[in-house]
């Protein structure tokens, strides 16, 4: 299962999702979490302009969970739109102790839209709107 985090260095889950300089992807199982890819964007700002949630919607492409210190009710809507579960978690968390907490969860009694998620049902593949149908 693909995880994004929304992050400046890397590390820790450090920045707003709408205004993120990147995302990390990591590929999820029982076994082990392991980097799978990572966006960098251009610098944006706080400044309600949508059109750069479209390359940050893009990069999420497969995963099944975002984790935020921050997102907008319209960025959450839009990732939620594409089935993707949102986490917001306090600004520096780290993004290793996540995978690790994620990972004890799944051992356990993980929740329905993660027991789906782990079976492969999972999001549905990103459309640009420009392509999706009204």
């Amino acid at each position: 299962m693909k995880v994004a985090f929304a992050t400046q260095h890397a590390l820790a889950v450090d920045a707003h999702f709408g205004w993120c300089p990147r995302l990390v992807i990591y590929e999820v199982s029982l076994a082990e979490a392991c980097l799978a890819a990572t966006h960098d964007f251009p610098p944006a700002a706080e400044d309600g302009d949508e059109d750069k949630l479209a390359p940050r919607l893009a990069a999420l492409d497969g995963a099944s969970l975002l984790y935020a210190s921050a997102i907008g009710q319209s960025a959450a809507g839009r990732v939620r739109s594409l089935g993707i579960q949102v986490a917001k978690v306090e600004e520096g968390a780290p993004i290793q102790a996540l995978l690790e907490k994620l990972r004890q969860v799944m051992a356990g009694s993980p929740p329905p839209w993660l027991r789906k998620a782990m079976a492969g049902i999972g999001p549905r593949p990103f459309v640009p709107e420009e392509e999706a149908s009204p």
